[in-house]
């Protein structure tokens, strides 16, 4: 379990209120400390001292500076920069000493100490570093007598990801789960009666159905502050990932991950379970489809929308235009796929690692071995490939994308140059993510050449579209280890003759390629999917031949494999979406 308190040390100042090396026992209170008995020669300053971490109740050092009213006030200056947090001494007994602490603009609070007596000195160092370390200030306003609003934020985040079937209410065994996360012991069920009779006792809608309500978490947490433990509230701020400013840390949202080259970041299976619980509990209407009140429900944890308009043109969505299961988890593994370091952060968001009682966000992701290994051993293990589309303009490359999502022609608002869904080979799911890349032949990047297959894409229609394809062909994939497909698009329409010196099918005779595949998008019904089954094949079997490639039977069994798989698939999810 990891809390992410800021302080490695703490230092303390001792500050008599006047400006005069008056006496008034600051001095005396640190030898008293040190000792555990009352100096018979007190000296003007004490040496600085340190106290070990393993005597204090936070396990944080701290050092005490004492401070004496000769000292320069440039040395003052220093000192308060550097201080964590300042004892401002008075004497009881010194009327200018008391009338001077009403001067004096802090929040502050009040210990009586003797240093005679050995009293409260503890007690004062312990007040202390609990005014470092669990600070009123960003939590409260004296004034107003309320929580402050970036508190109430970030308590409102924290109900949510606990409430886990988001009924607006956090049940017994949420609130089980959530006490043990937060201080690593359950209550006990007295107790847990006992704080919501608190709360009834306060408030009218604090509790609902026998469960705590959001209003009733935040009145709990205001009690708590108001009767001084401040350090509850931010054991459960620091617990989910906050810092002493209510934000959450660096080290929360993007812990440390490193990704070897040639090696690709996939979703493990723990973490498709979770982001399908996070799915489950907003897809209220069971519709296997996010409405865009339920998507905004569920970003309600981010400090932002995280998908834009174009998401909605890159997965899969129903009739209604609305993000369905499979491509929420498309989007996901896009997302992991392209940006890991943007997929820790959004998991960060949902509170993976609190729910999933895991260290970081790093145990929900996978890093594939090297992409060479898999070819010598001719298998891979990756659940995620990646097809580069290119082709001249117009020749059908956006349609091609639109139609792998299931659509018949490409939508014209908010364009997505990805589109990512499922195909199966030979029974296994597996992901295929279609890129397509700007057709600028003489600004191609590395990164437009790096993928598991390339498509290249002409329109048949159009005499100068092929030129393209074989131009980028020979220059960038002629002698590489990656298959290459051509597609020979807007079949629906005339084959016009290429203006090329080689006919589009002896092209590919002459490059032992698989013969051009016809496709269109223009059809009443949704369009094939068989060229991306195809396309994921000879992703996970770059090593096979165009020979084997071009073998009837190996397709056969593929694609017949698919469609069984399926099939079958797509009744056990049904069947579990009737037990939900």
């Amino acid at each position: 379990m990891t809390f992410f308190i800021q302080k490695n040390t703490i230092r303390v100042i001792l500050k008599n209120v006047l400006a005069l090396p008056t006496k008034v026992g600051k001095t005396s209170l640190i030898m008293s400390l040190v000792s555990e008995e009352f100096p018979d020669e007190v000296p003007l300053r004490a040496e600085e001292i340190t106290i070990p971490a393993d005597v204090t109740p936070e396990r944080v050092p701290t050092h005490i500076v004492d401070y004496s009213g000769t000292d320069t006030c440039t040395s003052l200056y220093d000192e308060t920069h550097m201080a964590n947090v300042i004892c401002i001494v008075y004497s009881v007994n010194n009327k200018k000493s008391i009338e001077k602490v009403s001067l004096v603009s802090l929040y502050a609070k009040h210990k009586n100490c003797s240093a005679k007596n050995l009293k409260n000195i503890s007690e004062l160092f312990y007040y202390a570093q609990k005014a470092v370390l669990h600070p009123t200030g960003p939590l409260y306003s004296p004034e107003d007598k309320e929580m402050k609003p970036s508190c109430i934020k970030a308590l409102t985040r924290i109900f949510k990801i606990s409430d886990l079937d988001n009924d607006g209410i956090l049940n017994d065994n949420e609130l089980n789960f959530f006490q043990r996360t937060c201080f690593n012991i359950p209550l006990a069920p007295q107790a847990l009666e006992d704080v919501k009779n608190v709360v009834r006792k306060n408030m009218s809608d604090g509790v609902k159905d026998n469960g705590l309500t959001l209003k009733g978490f935040l009145f709990l947490h205001t009690l708590f502050i108001q009767r001084g433990r401040h350090e509850t509230t931010w054991t459960v701020l620091r617990r989910f990932g906050y810092d002493d400013d209510l934000e959450l840390t660096q080290e929360y949202l993007f812990p440390l991950l490193k990704i070897p080259p040639d090696c690709t970041t996939e979703l493990n299976h723990n973490t498709y379970l979770f982001l399908q619980s996070v799915f489950d509990k907003h897809d209220k209407d069971r519709d296997c489809a996010l409405s865009p009140d339920e998507l905004k429900d569920l970003f309600k944890v981010f400090p932002c929308m995280p998908w834009g308009p174009d998401v909605n043109n890159t997965v899969c969505t129903n009739e209604q235009g609305w993000i369905t299961y499979q491509g929420y988890l498309s989007q996901w593994t896009l997302t992991t796929y392209l940006d890991v370091q943007r997929c820790l952060e959004y998991l960060g968001y949902l509170g993976y690692s609190i729910i999933q009682e895991q260290e970081s966000q790093t145990a929900a992701v996978t890093i594939t071995r090297n992409k060479r290994i898999d070819l010598q051993k001719k298998q891979t293990q990756r659940s995620v490939f990646r097809c580069n589309v290119l082709g001249a303009r117009g020749s059908g490359k956006s349609g091609f994308l639109q139609a792998f999502l299931g659509r018949n022609l490409a939508v014209k608002d908010h364009m997505s140059y990805y589109a990512m869904s499922t195909t199966y080979v030979y029974g296994q799911e597996k992901y295929l993510l279609l890129h397509e890349v700007l057709p600028d032949f003489e600004f191609l990047s590395e990164a437009d050449l790096v993928c598991d297959v390339v498509c290249l894409v002409y329109d048949i229609s159009n005499p100068r579209s092929f030129e393209y394809c074989a131009k980028v062909y020979k220059k960038h994939f002629l002698d590489s280890k990656t298959p290459c497909v051509i597609i020979a698009a807007k079949s629906d329409l005339h084959e016009a003759r290429q203006y090329y010196s080689l006919s589009p099918l002896d092209f590919c005779r002459k490059h032992k390629l698989h013969p051009p595949q016809m496709f269109t998008c223009n059809t009443d019904e949704a369009p094939s999917k068989d060229i991306c089954t195809k396309l994921t094949t000879m992703a996970m079997y770059p090593h096979m031949t165009q020979a084997d490639l071009k073998n009837s039977t190996f397709w056969l069994r593929a694609s017949v494999g698919a469609t069984v798989f399926a099939v079958l698939g797509f009744a056990m999810y049904k069947a579990l979406l009737k037990q939900r």
